[in-house]
């Protein structure tokens, strides 16, 4: 099924300060046959203003605008009149926090708006906006504003793993769209005492992940750090897979599980790729590998989840319900091969049941 059988037009307001890009935006968007541009604005309170009264399925908001800027104007339209807004400026890209913050107070997604005035860089820029715009319309957010539209609330299962499966020795998460907010709310609920590390795959530009790690080392009572290239793996140790790079796990000369930053391979579609990193630690940790796949876009993942699987190891899902972006972990649903379908509230849970742990007292 395609899109437009489910949103046969996505409405999207544009909100940015320069004529130039709102007129290029215009123009990217309307490239789309399923999306049209119900309105513009020129700062932060246009932008609330407009949301109120032209009721769009999408906004797309710049970040440094007078009057108000993108942030506020996020987080007052997130109060006043919620809707999926993906953030589109070149802040995103130069100011990591900024972007933390934006996906914090509700956005769904962000984008750099760069290299304009490069044909290259403007189809990329046009084809990745067009996809998370029509992501953000099948968004959990955009279809509660649309109650002809069904919304699949997902299998939940809330029954134990096999308690004769045996002990994990790592645990690697993938994620994409949403991820920021998953893992902020999954990591947090782990104890510092945690008796495995954890390997996690979060697509990101770089520049983004050693502050996305410093923010989540600050909520957590794990300790969490962006992967170093030849460092050990640690128990109790989350590990965030640095962006524009690789992570594979491999035994050092003195068996020690170690971790290796690499270009290779430099065909995939994402750089770090889930499905890279999870395929290193089933070949190594083979049934001793948990592997849990959440929210985002496409089916990075699948080819690693498979793997987990086929080596005999544990693999959980995220339900449709509780994602932002029921794409990756739908991908390994449609295949079977997920032993577990949680809603993200639960999956922190499962963790400790599939670790059998038990507090220190």
């Amino acid at each position: 099924m395609s899109i437009s059988d489910v949103i046969p037009q996505v409405r999207v307001l544009i909100a940015d300060d320069s004529t130039v890009m709102r007129t290029a935006l215009v123009r990217m968007l309307e490239s789309s046959p399923i999306i049209r541009v119900c309105g513009t604005a020129r700062n932060g309170v246009e932008a609330v203003q407009k949301t109120k009264i032209l009721q769009p399925d999408v906004v797309t908001m710049d970040v440094d605008m007078p009057v108000l800027d993108g942030i506020q104007a996020l987080k007052q339209i997130m109060r006043e009149s919620p809707c999926p807004v993906v953030m589109v400026s070149s802040l995103t890209l130069e100011g990591a926090k900024v972007t933390l913050d934006a996906l914090e107070a509700g956005a769904f997604d962000y984008l750099p708006k760069e290299d304009l005035c490069h044909e290259a860089g403007a189809l990329q820029l046009r084809y990745d906006l067009v996809e998370k715009i029509e992501a953000a319309a099948r968004s959990p957010l955009a279809l509660r504003k649309k109650p002809f539209h069904a919304l699949t609330l997902g299998f939940v299962d809330n029954g134990l793993l096999n308690r004769s499966h045996v002990v994990p020795k790592l645990v690697v998460l993938g994620t994409s769209t949403g991820g920021p907010k998953a893992l902020q709310e999954i990591l947090p609920e782990l104890p510092g005492d945690l008796p495995v590390g954890i390997l996690v795959v979060q697509h990101m530009p770089p520049g983004f992940t050693a502050a996305f790690a410093k923010r989540l080392n600050g909520l957590c009572k794990l300790s969490v750090r962006e992967a170093r290239h030849g460092e050990m793996v640690e128990a109790g140790t989350v590990y965030v897979a640095p962006a524009g790079q690789h992570t594979t796990i491999f035994n050092n000369g003195l068996h020690q599980p170690t971790l290796s930053l690499s270009d290779l391979p430099s065909e995939t579609v994402h750089k770090p790729s889930v499905d890279v990193t999870m395929l290193s630690a089933a070949d190594l940790f083979g049934e001793y590998t948990l592997g849990i796949i959440l929210t985002g876009m496409g089916c990075d993942g699948l080819e690693g989840m498979t793997a987990i699987r086929d080596a005999g190891g544990i693999t959980i899902g995220q339900n449709e319900a509780t994602c932002a972006v029921y794409g990756m972990p739908r991908a390994c649903a449609d295949r079977g091969i997920l032993q577990k379908v949680l809603p993200l509230s639960q999956i922190p849970q499962q963790i400790l049941l599939a670790l059998r742990y038990r507090a220190c007292q």
